[in-house]
């Protein structure tokens, strides 16, 4: 995500670097180049006027501290401006404590809209509400149907009316359905098109009057960049929505859309999402995005990730486990499952401050993971818990069961027992008292 902007960023900020001072000449001579960089990664051209200008205008106006160089003062400056750009904190979604929420999906075809719609219903189950998606897009062959499919993967009802061609009325009638079901939150997925006409505002703007949403979030693709910030722009002006959706956010390696969008139409960005997964779906944190568009990743986000994953009883079972020597191959696969559910490697390892750099152009094999689940689920329980006693023929029935070769096998097992001999070292009686005396200090 962002990767070309992140670099292009990077390479400006070194110059800067080891400079004594901070200067006229050398402030302009760096927002010039970070002026050409956005410009180049699709940002909207009077947005990065007025970016330049707030981030000169702080630059002079401070004094170097003894224990700051003028680099670290300009990207500290950078990341409080690309952060207020992007609307400063984060805006959360209104949920009505009583009567129902009700949340109108708009945006162009091919936005995302009806997987997104999935995505936030799944979310908000989550969360305890009880969510009704509600089919009225009625042009799309197949969209009723994409729907419905997508509803039955959640576990969610959809509402829909088939033959009816009507979809202010599949709207209202919705409402009706969702009372009678006792169901709190209500998402209305609304046909697209491929460009902004009447027809299409004209019925969204007639769906709005009718069932007075909520919420109007509008989904839009941010690999298209300005083209992105101007249909937001066009349904602004005629829908005036509550909330941005950004969506396919990890194919966008420029990032003119994210950067863009909050300026030039001033509502806030409240979610962003990435892949066909249905749990793919994050929280917009400005402050979180501008640091690792910066390279200083995203420590908070991956804990979060980790916290949604790891039960805290497993946790502590794991820690007694580790500290006790007895960590298996069983233990081994429900974190390799742990991990595969927080998302992509790259993306898990692009969190991490500092690593983001360092494997850009880096060839993550993301079916690694696969290969080694495949493996271990092919031995007997009795084997993922004692490995000692994987022999030659059993090696060969476990290659042979999981469809990898010998050699995987083995590698597998050689870097298992690796492991085992640093946990071994870890936890001597020293070390164990060392990391118990730590963990008080840090919860007492």
């Amino acid at each position: 995500m962002f990767d070309e902007l992140s670099l292009k960023l990077e390479k400006v900020l070194k110059k800067v670097t080891g400079q004594g001072k901070i200067t006229e000449s050398n402030i302009s001579d760096t927002l010039r180049e970070i002026r050409l960089v956005l410009l180049d990664a699709d940002v909207n051209y009077k947005v990065v006027k007025q970016f330049i200008e707030d981030v000169k205008e702080k630059a002079l106006g401070k004094d170097v501290l003894i224990s700051v160089t003028p680099g670290q003062l300009i990207t500290k400056i950078i990341y409080d401006e690309l952060t207020k750009l992007m609307g400063g904190m984060r805006s959360e979604l209104v949920l009505n404590a009583s009567g129902p929420t009700i949340i109108l999906m708009v945006g162009l075809q091919g936005s995302g809209k009806t997987t997104f719609s999935a995505k936030l219903a799944k979310y908000l189950t989550d969360k305890k509400r009880k969510a009704l998606l509600v089919a009225a897009d009625i042009y799309r062959p197949a969209a009723i149907d994409q729907l419905k499919l997508l509803g039955k993967q959640i576990d969610v009802p959809v509402f829909s009316i088939d033959d009816l061609k009507d979809a202010v009325k599949i709207a209202k009638d919705s409402l009706n359905f969702a009372k009678e079901n006792n169901l709190d939150t209500i998402i209305i997925d609304t046909a697209g098109r491929l460009h902004i006409d009447e027809n299409l505002m004209d019925e969204i703007s007639a769906i709005k009057n009718a069932v007075n949403p909520t919420e109007i979030l509008f989904v839009v693709d941010s690999m298209t960049g300005q083209d992105a910030v101007n249909s937001a722009k066009a349904f602004h002006d005629k829908v005036d929505y509550s909330g941005i959706v950004l969506t396919k956010l990890d194919g966008d390696s420029r990032g003119g859309c994210a950067l863009s969008i909050r300026a030039v139409v001033n509502k806030p960005v409240k979610f962003t999402s990435s892949g066909e997964k249905l749990d793919s779906i994050e929280i917009f944190y400005p402050e979180r995005l501008a640091s690792r568009i910066l390279g200083r990743g995203d420590v908070i986000s991956l804990v979060e990730k980790a916290q949604e994953q790891f039960d805290s009883k497993e946790a502590e079972d794991l820690e007694k486990k580790i500290l006790s020597n007895k960590f298996d191959l069983e233990d081994f696969l429900k974190q390799i499952k742990m991990i595969k559910k927080m998302g992509s490697l790259k993306s898990i390892l692009g969190m991490i401050p500092g690593l983001g750099a360092q494997i850009r152009n880096a060839d993550i094999d993301e079916k690694h993971l696969v290969r080694v689940e495949s493996i271990i689920q092919s031995m007997t329980v009795s084997e993922r818990k004692n490995p000692r006693i994987l022999n030659g023929s059993r090696r060969k029935r476990i290659s042979l069961g999981s469809g990898n070769s010998i050699q995987d096998v083995n590698r597998l097992i050689k870097q298992f027992e690796e492991m085992q001999k640093m946990m071994k070292v870890f936890t001597n009686k020293n070390n164990i008292r060392n990391l118990k005396n730590l963990k008080n200090k840090r919860f007492n």
